[in-house]
């Protein structure tokens, strides 16, 4: 989950947390981007993971585009492709 208060993790931390989700055998992640006010006590409770992306707040269609971005440059940098950097 994206909450201001989740944990920040650079670009090939984020990476290796999905290479760890893989290897699980999960082969679903399902993503759920909180308010400026962040998410419910309910909510975060069920989270495996929560992640920030800044201290800042966006709008959510923006948030959206760097999440994808995010998960794109995490399958460039497991698969060791140049588009990370």
């Amino acid at each position: 989950m994206l909450e201001v208060t989740g944990k920040s993790l650079s670009s090939e931390e984020f990476a290796a947390q999905i290479k760890v989700i893989e290897s699980q055998g999960i082969n679903q992640l399902v993503f759920i981007i909180g308010g400026a006010e962040g998410l419910s006590d309910e909510i975060k409770q069920k989270a495996d993971l929560l992640l920030s992306f800044s201290d800042m707040t966006f709008p959510h269609q923006l948030m959206r585009l760097i999440l994808v971005e995010q998960i794109y440059r995490a399958f460039k940098i497991l698969k060791n492709e140049p588009y990370h950097k």
